[in-house]
């Protein structure tokens, strides 16, 4: 998806224990002045690290790379291809032995474990700032630490007001009105609708997923609506241009459309909406000295200064506790802070959806071309 995871060496990490205890501020301060320390290895001209294009991008630039270079002297350069696209490159690289692509990749939870249970991911036990996140950090049914989440985020339905003069669409049904041919976006293996989608077709939760026939069912129903298919940046482009008046959407990409001018609201229908992490995760097979450096932008990351920034940029709820929201987001349905705010959120564990998520996006596909 655009945006839509151990065999982690005893030595590297016997050498980098040590190095990796102290945090993102203190990081901040010693190495602000330029500073070197003995326990610290060589540092490298640049770190590569995977991410989303856009408003995502961005948003990590100004509140985690920008302030690391300045820190550390490391430059960070942003490799933006797509998450799906990366993976087999590194799992090949790593079945070879050889240097990864990427130092450090931001993906989704789901992908990240796929990497993390192939074997692939370097183990992240040892930051210091792990103790200071909440339990939305720890990846489940992993052991240790092969990911780190760094956020949570809902797949809503972004809407355009004026297409719905009545108020906020209360159903993802009522994207079936004909008037909205054409004019509907989801992203293009479906992501984020497939678990709508079956409650929507009369199916239950609790039946993922043994039996979707309720989702591809409504899945049929919605392609007769001729939904547009894409990724993230698209999503944002098409509300700007007038182009869509709906779409399954993560909320980053409408309020960036909003921040922008365009007139647009979300919401959580009666079926609910899917709810996901993402995380940041290092290949196996770096030189130690990157592999350390690549720790420690990781250990920034999870620093209240860093995840403030970075997540006003997303509009997303973080990892660290005490982070403020977003003016615009205090008691939004997309930025769920209390056990109350998840109570219309569909949360589905990574396991099912690692051994599921290529099937469903297959089916998707096929019915879409079909």
């Amino acid at each position: 998806m655009t945006r839509h995871i151990q065999r982690p060496s005893l030595s590297r990490r016997a050498v980098l224990r040590g190095g990796v205890a102290f945090g993102g501020a203190a990081l901040l301060a010693q190495l602000g002045a330029g500073r070197a320390f003995a326990a610290e290895p060589e540092k490298p001209a640049e770190l590569i690290v995977r991410a989303w294009g856009g408003s995502w991008v961005d948003a990590l630039k100004a509140g985690v790379s920008d302030p690391f270079t300045a820190a550390t002297g490391i430059t960070i350069r942003h490799d933006l291809t797509e998450d799906n696209e990366i993976q087999p490159k590194i799992w090949a690289a790593a079945e070879q032995k050889r240097v990864p692509p990427i130092h450090i990749n931001w993906d989704t939870t789901t992908n990240a474990t796929k990497s993390a249970l192939r074997g692939v991911a370097e183990d992240l036990s040892d930051l210091s700032n792990l103790a200071g996140t909440t339990d939305l950090a720890k990846p489940v049914g992993l052991e240790g630490y092969p990911i780190v989440n760094t956020y949570g985020y809902v797949y809503v339905l972004a809407y355009r007001p004026e297409a719905f003069p009545d108020g906020a669409p209360k159903s993802w049904k009522d994207l079936l009105d004909p008037k909205f041919k054409g004019r509907i976006a989801l992203y293009n293996d479906g992501i984020g609708f497939h678990f709508p989608a079956q409650v929507a077709g009369g199916g239950k939760l609790e039946d993922i997923p043994a039996n979707m026939d309720a989702c591809w069912a409504f899945v049929e129903q919605m392609k007769a609506q001729e939904p547009l298919l894409g990724e993230d940046p698209d999503f944002t482009t098409w509300f700007q241009n007038g182009e869509i008046d709906a779409a399954c959407t993560i909320s980053t990409n409408a309020r960036e459309a909003r921040k922008n001018g365009v007139n647009i609201a979300w919401t959580v229908p009666e079926e609910g909406c899917k709810f996901d992490t993402d995380g940041l995760w290092i290949p196996v097979g770096l030189p130690e000295n990157e592999l350390y450096w690549a720790k420690q932008y990781i250990n920034f990351a999870l620093t209240k200064d860093a995840q403030q920034v970075w997540l006003d940029g997303l509009g997303l709820p973080g990892v660290v506790p005490g982070l403020t929201p977003p003016a615009d987001l205090v008691d939004d349905a997309s930025y769920p802070t209390k056990p109350a705010d998840f109570e219309h959120l569909i949360r589905i564990s990574a396991q099912v959806q690692v051994e599921n998520e290529s099937e469903w996006f297959a089916k998707f596909k096929a019915i879409m071309q079909g």
